[in-house]
């Protein structure tokens, strides 16, 4: 090809190109190329055709080709950073650098603008990759270009911005050349800036300051920075704030920059960096308050401050903070870590690391002190700095390591023998050996290098304090030395203490050691000793108000279990001051701080005991006792609340372990005492007389020992009076009491002393304790006494002039008392007694006496019970006041607080008041709606709570007969009418012979009536003809009574008598209807029907009266007679008013009617209205059962729920639901929880009398065992069907039933009983069953029937044919039974054993014409059934008669219109099979049968068998192997086994 040619084919391809033909144009440079391999323009077009057909690899290798045939042509390298650029699928990145560099060097002498925008994509490609140097020289040579081009300031301000912008995000990272040039590009950037001042440039000029502080070495360019902004923006903070944190960091902090500090808090009050900084200066000034505080505020604002957290460090230290400089420390030390440790950072860290070690030395903990060592290990070189090596070995020290403290001090002393410490660390080493002369020797070498060391001094004035008796007895030298550390160092705490130690105890200047004490204690507010000395002395000088200023101001600072001493103290205050519930508070504050002090538990008992928390306060005392055994006091205060409380016996024991070990102390001799004088009150009340006699003696024994301790105690003598006094009640024959000699004036001996001389001996210790104290409490006691020394005289008749003279003494006694006290009641009410007896009869002061003591009691009464329920809510007699109380002034409350009485314990006041109550409240009907009534009796569950109780009450009080009526109500109102009955009888005896013979009538009424509910009639009979029968409430029960005996003539004549003398209409109505019912009884339908015709002509017709009318046509069988009573019923019914009658008499009517699925749809369609009503529920459950055995699942649902809504109504709804369950048939069988049985069973378990529930367990039985026999198990039931059977006939004759409803149930009953006697093999007793009904009764058809089936069992198994006179017996037999559905399927089972198949067809057509008649489904399900598997079994034998092929199909599909029913599928399936075995349509109904779920198990197992014959004569292998993996997961073994046989 020649040059012209190439031309061309380049031209073409450049057009190609231009016309986005790209692959045209790779085709002429490859022409071109053939001629010409290294032709520069051809592998240029390649390079960019290829681009664009997104071929980057070509296109790569293209460019790189031409590059290297001409390097210094622009195409090659323009193309291949375009394709860079634009292509991520190559790895170009590491190329492109190159490619911009070479641009670089052909653009630079060619084109300055391209030169330039590719410098600017070299900078950005450096950027990305943080070649920060590379940025920076690039960026340089791009500015430089640009000024050599004339650029404008403008232009250039910005290059050496973005400049700036580029490198300011990494300091960190870049090099010191780097650096060098940012901060260039910072000055040239602010030198070419147009506007100064201006946002802009100051905005700059932050950056630079911001980026200069990240360089350490730019100290002097940082500082001259800040200036300079400070200079040209004076009122802007930045600046001064970086100059100062520069400064306060560098530690340079000068004058200069102290004003720069105080200059920038003077434009804001709360910056950090100028607060640090004035805190810093009063450090230096020794001013640490304020260096604490400003250090504090500031390092809120610049927590980033090494040295502020430092400098605040250094100053907690100064001021004995130990704790928060630690904490100081760890911030700064924290601060440094995050920063990073360079030269300078480690001698700050060094310094940090020491000054925390200072302050871990000053705290007393040995964990402290172990922090303290590792802390100096972790400063560099510590073991050449002295100062260093005294901290270890004070740290040592601390930690009670006194080998090593030693050690390092030997090596101290040697090394440095001129320095302080040294010495000083010797003599704390000899202080705490406790060889004081050392130690002030030491301290003294110490002193005599450095004398200003507080410390020192405090050391040496504790070394003093402690020294010797000579040094002890005069502590002048110690106070020398404290007053000289207190001057040195105003803010050491524990000098002023010891000041004040020297001030109270030594010198008694008990104002000055106060002082001293609040000194040391504001210092240090952790020093309790200080503080609670503080307060102590403050109280002791009566001034209350600053002690508790410190307690409160402590106890507010304090955190849960701290600052005991505090709590401790104003929680006695408050005890002290009777604000009981503040002083609780804080004692228990104070024993979170020490849970061990008994004293805190000891003063908490107070606390609580004074504000009546006797329980608490017993449990605070009996734990200070355990903590403290030894402690009198604790065990005395135990022992009183338990007197308190009433725990006599534990109190005594209390009591009797004080007396072990002080015999002496009389507080527990008078406790002992009192404690026997109230068991003996206890044993009087229980009528234990004899135990009371000897507990006073007990008492007055212990009263005595008490007295010849203290007899000047007033109540001491009184206590012996109660004693004396007591046993007034107590027969004189009984009262033989032995007395210390000593209380009778005797040295020593005991005397037996009678009852008068008791008393005789307690008047006189009244007068005794009135002489020591006169009050009127002991006024009216001593009264008291003398009245009854009179009653014993009169008693036994004595001398008449002392009875006088005794009734005197008590009259005047009596005054004396009312007059110092005229509010007491019980005064009045004693002098009232006196006024009015017989010796005195003054019955106008009695009178006056009463009256007050009533005003005084009624005023005081509810104010006492209701302080009484605040001190112990739980004492029962205070809320029985307060009952009795509402019950007087007719309070709502009332009936409520009763209840509460018997909620708390039993007393016979709360339970026969609560009880009347609860009758009262049931007596009125007309409440029943409102809320009193539904919470008071149906929330509070009153009914049952007050019988328990009155059951209560009368096992105590047994002969009051009003307790037992209302007991009788309640027990009938829970239908415990047996108990009703026998309560009422019990009343009557203790009435009978009462005056009140109303209540006597109205209980001999209501116990005829209950006797008649109980069905005791005969006694209901005597009851009611002991009574006048002239009211209308004894005739009509006495009707009734007689009506329930069966004496229904004699029942009508009551009713005729009670018609007689009924005046209301409604009255009437319920007569007549009762008569009604009773002529019915007696046969006479036409005078019942008259009878309730009358009742709905009647004004007021009665519903019951139209239920009984609409029952009477029903049991007439007259349709229309009750379809018109129970439209009349239905409009007399509001709507949701007797809903169980209505429908049970709509589903009747429609039953009599034949109309089934209406039985079912009105008992549905009552259930939607009312579905909360569990007696509708039952009744749907009983007609599905009965009516629509297609829905047995929804009937068993029914009763389910008829059962969960109501136990009473569930009895007879788990029959129901059992029988439904049964009639789902093997669906239910096969569940293996036999649900059928178990529920049966159960309903049994709950109505063992009901003769329903065994039949039905029969029928669950059979069924139970039928399945078995299916399964190929042993039935488990086989021998109940008898003890069954009998179960069910003792239960018909237990109770009564319906005639018809008897003998039909015990056919049923027979027959099931013989049906599973004869399928269990047991022929001969199911004959002889059958031949012993029928002798009793041999005109039983049925029997016959059932008889006949019995003896043809066995003929039918010998497989014989059966003789003609045979068969025509058993059709005569079946004849008799026309109307038997199964009799019919009977006959024909015996027709087609005998291979009689016609006839065997034309007796199933007859039971299902018979079924179709009774309206029987299952009647007819199962004709239909029977006639397709007789149909089905000619079919097998293979006989050619299109007839049986058609009967099957017809049958099955009559049977599947009925229901779903698997079986006729199942026929269907087996028919198809017999005529074409190997037919797909075979296949499918099989598969159909045993893949899809739904079907009963046997059905299924019998469908896989013959699937398997069916896929084995098809020989398909894959579907044979499914279908045994299905019988292997059923555990079908039958098919396995002939899956074994047809394999083999």
């Amino acid at each position: 090809m020649s040059s012209k040619e190439v031309k061309t084919a380049l031209k073409s391809a450049r057009d190609a190109i231009r016309n986005k033909e790209y692959k045209e144009a790779l085709k002429h440079c490859k022409t071109v190329l053939k001629q010409e391999k290294n032709n520069y323009n051809a592998w240029v077009f390649i390079g960019v055709a290829a681009a664009e057909l997104e071929q980057p690899d070509q296109a790569q290798g293209a460019y790189k080709k031409a590059a290297e045939l001409e390097p210094d042509q622009l195409l090659a390298w323009q193309g291949l950073a375009s394709l860079y650029e634009k292509c991520n699928q190559i790895n170009g990145k590491d190329d492109l650098p190159g490619v911009y560099q070479k641009l670089l060097d052909l653009y630079e002498s060619v084109d300055k603008q391209k030169w330039c925008d590719v410098c600017k994509k070299l900078v950005d490609l450096y950027y990305q990759d943080k070649k920060h140097i590379e940025v920076a020289r690039t960026w340089h040579k791009l500015i430089k270009i640009r000024q050599e081009a004339g650029a404008d300031n403008q232009e250039l301000h910005q290059l050496w911005r973005k400049l700036t912008q580029l490198l300011a995000e990494s300091t960190e990272d870049q090099n010191n050349e780097t650096q060098q040039l940012l901060l260039t590009a910072f000055e040239n950037a602010l030198d070419l800036s147009d506007k100064i001042p201006s946002e802009d440039h100051q905005e700059l000029y932050r950056h630079f300051i911001q980026c200069l502080s990240k360089f350490p070495h730019e100290t002097a360019r940082l500082k001259k920075a800040c200036e300079g902004m400070i200079n040209i923006y004076p009122t802007v903070q930045y600046p001064l704030e970086v100059l100062c944190l520069h400064l306060i960091e560098s530690g340079i902090l000068t004058d200069e920059g102290q004003q720069y500090c105080c200059r920038l808090v003077e434009m804001d009050s709360k910056s950090g960096p100028g607060l640090i900084g004035l805190g810093i200066k009063a450090l230096q000034e020794k001013k640490y308050e304020d260096a604490d505080r400003n250090l504090r505020e500031g390092l809120k604002e610049s927590p980033l401050c090494t040295t502020g957290w430092y400098h605040l460090a250094e100053a907690q230290v100064k001021m004995h903070r130990p704790m928060e400089a630690v904490l100081s420390c760890n911030q700064a030390l924290k601060n440094i870590d995050n920063v990073g440790v360079s030269g300078g950072s480690l001698h700050q860290k060094n310094l940090c690391l020491r000054l925390k070690a200072e302050a871990l030395i000053k705290l007393p903990d040995n964990e402290s002190a172990e922090e303290a060592i590792c802390t100096l290990d972790q400063v560099s070189d510590a073991n050449n700095i002295p100062g260093l090596l005294v901290l270890k070995s004070l740290a040592y020290l601390n930690k009670g390591s006194l080998k090593e403290a030693s050690k390092i001090m030997e090596d101290v002393l040697s090394s440095y023998p001129d320095l302080a410490e040294a010495h000083a660390l010797e003599a704390f080493i000899h202080f705490t050996k406790k060889d004081y002369l050392q130690a002030e020797k030491c301290f003294h070498r110490a002193l005599e290098k450095d004398a200003e060391v507080a410390e020192y001094h405090y050391q040496l004035g504790l070394t003093y304090w402690f020294m010797g008796e000579e040094t002890r007895k005069d502590k002048t030298k110690a106070l020398t030395h404290f007053l000289k550390a207190a001057r040195l160092d105003t803010y050491m705490g524990k000098a002023f203490c010891y000041l004040g130690h020297y001030y109270r105890d030594v010198a008694g200047d008990k104002n000055r050691a106060r002082g001293c004490y609040r000194k040391a204690f504001e210092l240090d507010d952790t020093d309790a000793e200080s503080g609670a000395a503080a307060v102590d002395l403050s109280v002791e000088l009566e001034e209350m108000e600053t002690a508790l200023a410190i307690l409160t101001t402590v106890t507010q600072k304090a955190s849960a279990g701290t600052a005991k001493w505090a709590w401790l103290r104003r929680g006695l205050y408050y005890l002290k001051a009777g604000q009981h519930s503040q002083a609780v508070a804080d004692l228990q504050a104070a024993l979170r701080a020490d849970p061990k002090d008994f004293n805190c538990w000891e003063s908490l008992g107070e606390a609580y005991l004074s504000r009546g928390g006797y329980t608490t306060a017993l449990k605070s005392f009996t734990k200070a006792s355990e903590l403290n055994p030894e402690s009198t006091y604790s065990v005395f205060k135990v022992a009183a609340i338990q007197q308190i409380l009433g725990k006599y016996k534990e109190a005594v024991a209390h009591y009797q372990l004080i007396i072990k070990t002080k015999e002496d102390y009389v507080p527990a001799l008078k406790g002992l005492g009192e404690c026997h004088l109230m068991m003996a009150k206890a044993a009087l009340v229980d009528y234990l007389d004899g135990k009371a006699v000897e507990y006073i003696e007990k008492a007055l024994e212990y009263f005595t020992w008490a007295l010849q301790h203290r007899a000047d105690v007033s109540c001491l003598w009184k206590l012996v009076g109660d004693a004396c006094t007591s046993l007034h009640a107590v027969s004189p024959s009984k009262v033989n009491v032995n007395v210390l000699g000593v209380l009778l004036g005797q040295k020593e001996g005991k005397q037996v002393l009678k009852k008068n001389e008791l008393l005789h001996l307690g008047g006189r210790c009244y007068g005794h304790a009135l002489k020591l104290m006169s009050t009127s409490n002991t006024w009216c006691d001593l009264g008291i006494n003398y009245y009854r020394q009179a009653q014993h005289l009169a008693e036994t008749g004595s001398n008449m002039n002392d009875l006088k003279d005794l009734l005197e003494k008590s009259l005047h006694c009596l005054k004396k008392a009312v007059r110092l006290n005229s509010k007491s009641h019980l005064y009045w009410n004693a002098l009232g007694v006196v006024s009015c007896y017989s010796g005195i009869k003054n019955y106008a002061l009695a009178q006056h006496c009463f009256i007050k003591s009533i005003q005084s009691e009624q005023i005081q009464a509810h104010e006492a019970f209701k302080t009484a329920q605040s001190l112990d809510p739980s004492y029962l007699m205070c809320w029985i006041g307060q009952a009795l109380i509402a019950e007087t002034v007719g309070s709502y409350d009332t009936m409520d607080l009763f209840r509460h009485t018997t909620e708390l314990s039993m007393h016979t006041e709360g339970a026969i008041g609560y009880a009347y109550w609860v009758c009262t409240t049931l007596q009125d009907k007309s409440n029943r709606e409102t809320e009193l009534y539904r919470y008071n009796i149906l929330q509070m569950n009153a009914i049952p709570a007050a019988q328990v109780v009155l059951s209560k009450y009368i096992e105590r009080i047994p002969n009051y007969a009003p307790a037992l009526t209302m007991l009788s109500y309640l027990n009938e109102h829970l239908q415990l009418k047996k108990e009703a009955a026998d309560a009422l009888h019990r009343a009557i005896l203790l009435l009978q012979n009462a005056e009140d013979q109303v209540n006597y009538q109205d209980a001999i009424r209501n116990y005829g009536r209950l006797l008649c509910s109980i069905g005791e009639y005969d006694k209901a009979i005597q009851a009611f003809k002991s009574t006048p029968l002239e009211e209308l409430e004894d005739i009509i029960g006495f009707a009734l009574a007689l009506f329930m005996k069966g004496l229904y003539k004699e029942s009508s004549k009551a009713y005729e008598r009670a018609l007689s003398i009924v005046e209301s209409e409604q009255d009437k109505a319920h007569i007549l209807t009762a008569l009604a019912i009773t002529e019915y009884k007696q046969g006479k339908m036409d005078v019942a029907k008259t009878l309730l015709f009358k009742c709905s002509v009647l004004k007021e017709p009665t519903i019951e009266s139209l239920q009984a009318l609409c029952a009477l046509g029903l049991a007439m069988q007259d349709v229309t007679l009750s379809k018109a009573a129970l439209n009349e019923l239905l409009k007399h019914v509001k709507q949701k008013d007797n809903d169980y009658q209505r429908c049970l008499l709509t589903s009747a009517i429609y039953a009599l009617q034949g109309r089934s699925v209406a039985v079912q749809r009105q008992a549905s369609k009552a259930v939607h209205s009312n579905p909360a009503d569990p007696a509708l529920w039952s009744l749907l459950s009983r007609v599905v059962a009965q009516y629509a055995q297609r829905n047995a699942k929804g009937g068993a649902v029914a009763g389910n729920v008829a059962h969960i809504l109501d136990s009473n109504h569930g009895k007879k709804a788990l029959l129901y639901t059992a029988v439904n369950q049964l009639a789902m048939g093997s669906s239910s069988a096969e569940d293996e929880k036999n649900t059928a049985l178990k529920t049966i069973q159960k309903a049994t378990f709950l109505s063992p009398g009901d003769p329903a529930m065994w039949a039905g367990l029969m029928a669950a039985c059979y069924a139970d065992d039928k399945l078995a026999l299916v399964n190929n198990t042993q039935p488990k039931r086989m021998d109940l069907y008898l003890a069954l059977l009998s179960a069910v006939s003792a239960s018909i004759k237990d109770k009564e039933f319906f005639e018809s409803y008897n003998e039909s149930l015990e056919k049923w009953s027979l027959s099931q009983a013989v049906t599973g006697l004869v399928d269990t093999g047991r022929i001969s007793e199911a004959e002889a069953l059958c031949t012993k009904n029928l002798k009793s009764n041999p005109d039983q058809p049925a029997v016959i029937l059932l008889l006949r089936q019995v003896q043809c069992k066995p003929l039918l198994e010998s497989q014989k044919p059966l003789p003609d006179a045979v068969l025509e017996e058993l059709q005569k037999t079946v004849m008799s039974n026309s109307t038997s559905v199964p009799a019919w399927q009977w006959l024909a089972h015996i027709y087609q054993s005998q291979g009689m198949m016609g006839a065997a067809e034309m007796c199933y057509r007859k039971s299902l014409q018979v079924a179709s008649q009774q309206g029987s489904w299952s009647g007819k399900l199962s004709s239909l059934l029977r006639l397709a598997l007789l149909a089905l079994e000619v079919c097998m034998a293979n006989i050619s008669n299109d007839h049986w092929p058609s009967l099957v199909q017809e049958a099955t599909t009559e049977a599947l219109k009925l229901c779903f029913c698997p079986l006729a599928i199942l026929l269907q399936a087996l028919l198809q099979f017999n005529r074409k075995m190997g037919a797909r349509e075979t296949r499918r109904l099989l598969e159909r049968l045993v893949y899809q779920p739904g079907y009963p198990k046997s059905i299924v197992s019998t469908a896989r068998w013959y699937l398997l014959r069916h896929l084995h004569a098809k020989n398909d292998g894959e579907l044979i192997d499914v279908l045994v993996n299905n019988a292997k997961t059923h555990g079908d073994t039958r098919a396995l086994d002939l899956n074994q046989k047809l394999s083999s």
